[in-house]
């Protein structure tokens, strides 16, 4: 009983610390955690391209549009960042055409403005390892709310949600890997204790395809995302 209660207490501290943090983001961290949404839509869309399950991916591929790019637009200038609201619409409509043949020249013409966007980002930060710790950690803040969207009594009734959820995690733990040897030279005990924990959140989201049960109670993801964001700030 004492465990249900204390995992409940980590729920709602993890989701009201989630809303503050959403308050008080620093704009460089809130611009590239946009450019990490983009990115984990595009790398979920094309896990489904691959399995052609084009319907599916038009989805992921719709989100930067509808959802993230109107958040950024007036910010590109600051970051160096092209327009590339444009070559969103294509690949999305690439997609939903099932054009396999301009696929890749389609998510070509996005990813070079995404590029652009980490090197106008890279020149503003001292720290560039830390910084990509703390954009993960905010990409993460948002994972328990996904989660929550997907699933109901145990079971995941939404699973474009689910998906969501799982492209926040694998695009955070792949920002991090990318600065791991610099993060773990700060702290290697910290950096242990995060991997770990990042390595549990992940297990959770397997399966591209959900499954009909939830694979974890929602205290138990926000749980593990808040033990990630403890072992953070000792790096």
């Amino acid at each position: 009983m004492r465990r249900h209660i204390s995992v409940l207490i980590a729920c709602v501290l993890m989701l009201s610390a989630g809303a503050a943090s959403a308050r008080d983001i620093a704009p460089d961290v809130a611009f590239a955690r946009q450019i990490g949404f983009i990115r984990a839509h595009i790398a979920t869309g094309e896990d489904l391209v691959r399995q052609r399950d084009w319907a599916l991916a038009y989805r992921h591929f719709m989100f930067p549009v509808e959802e993230v790019y109107g958040a950024i637009r007036l910010d590109l200038r600051t970051y160096k960042t092209p327009p590339f609201d444009a070559a969103l619409k294509t690949l999305a409509r690439t997609v939903r055409a099932r054009q396999a043949k301009h696929y890749a020249v389609a998510l070509e013409k996005v990813q070079g403005p995404l590029a652009a966007a980490d090197a106008g980002l890279k020149a503003r930060q001292a720290d560039w390892p830390s910084f990509v710790l703390r954009v993960a950690t905010a990409m993460l803040a948002a994972v328990p709310d996904e989660y929550e969207d997907a699933v109901t009594d145990g079971r995941v009734v939404r699973p474009i949600s689910y998906q969501v959820a799982r492209s926040y995690v694998f695009e955070a733990q792949r920002m991090i890997d990318g600065v791991g040897d610099a993060l773990r030279a700060k702290n290697a005990e910290a950096f242990v204790d995060l991997r770990d924990n990042l390595a549990r959140l992940k297990g959770a989201f397997a399966p591209l395809t959900p499954p009909k049960d939830a694979p974890e109670a929602l205290g138990a993801i926000a749980e593990r995302v808040a033990q990630i964001e403890a072992a953070a700030t000792k790096l």
